[in-house]
């Protein structure tokens, strides 16, 4: 690559950092579906014609906004745990990356809203923001899955109307099962085990609430319920790992 064409992609490449980095000054402002390349371009002192050399669309930059927040978010999580020196404490690795990701996002409100806030109308995120979206469950995952190789089991709560005691049918969690087994989240275990299915269910449970609690927290709809609410992340961590089996 020439010196001139090298200069050149340094400045594209800033010019681009401080583009993402007005809109997601933008995201805290304004809200993900008030975000116009328009703005951002007044913001970085550009003529909106030039933003879209760097950006087409409103949603190729939301899209990107996506993918980086995703992304950050994952290293977070994936840090936390990795953290953690000794891998057989995998209480302390659950509240390790429950923690980091409450932090991430009390830290990125504006980024919080637009990865699990309203959806923007008329934007439908493609397929390449999946792989980031997906870094956090993936970690818990991990987590469940050493557990479970250690002998932590789930105590089964039986479907409505279902036998007491019999497992849950792991038709609802398919996918999910699906996408352990692709990406090998749980090794040593075999699609055949009947307690797998249920061990997931729960796994797929914990990750939906740990983002439950943070929306509520950052959404304000914890005042006058939760006097400290990193304290209750952690209580509900713990009753959420408890509720897999595993002890701390």
């Amino acid at each position: 690559m020439s010196p001139a064409r090298t200069a050149r992609a340094l400045a594209r490449e800033a010019i681009t950092r401080e583009i993402l980095d007005s809109a997601r000054a933008r995201l805290s402002t304004d809200g993900a579906a008030a975000l116009s390349l328009r703005a951002v371009a007044r913001d970085v002192e550009m003529v909106s014609s030039a933003v879209y050399r760097y950006f087409p669309s409103r949603d190729a930059l939301l899209t990107a906004l996506l993918i980086e927040s995703y992304d950050e978010l994952g290293t977070a999580a994936e840090a936390a745990d990795a953290g953690v020196a000794d891998r057989s404490d995998v209480t302390g690795r659950w509240l390790a990356t429950f923690r980091a990701v409450r932090t991430w996002c009390v830290g990125h409100p504006g980024e919080f809203g637009l990865l699990y806030g309203t959806p923007v109308p008329g934007y439908a995120a493609p397929r390449d923001t999946v792989d980031p979206a997906t870094r956090v469950v993936r970690v818990l995952i991990r987590i469940v899955g050493d557990a479970y190789a250690a002998g932590a089991r789930p105590r089964v709560i039986p479907s409505a109307g279902s036998t007491p005691g019999v497992v849950s049918p792991p038709d609802t969690i398919a996918p999910a099962l699906d996408f352990v087994a692709r990406h090998g989240l749980m090794t040593g275990t075999e699609p055949s085990d009947p307690e797998l299915p249920e061990t997931v269910r729960r796994a797929v449970m914990a990750w939906t609430e740990l983002f439950g609690v943070i929306s509520f927290e950052l959404f304000g709809h914890q005042v006058g319920s939760i006097a400290d609410p990193e304290a209750w992340l952690d209580e509900v961590a713990l009753r959420l790992a408890a509720d897999l089996g595993i002890r701390a």
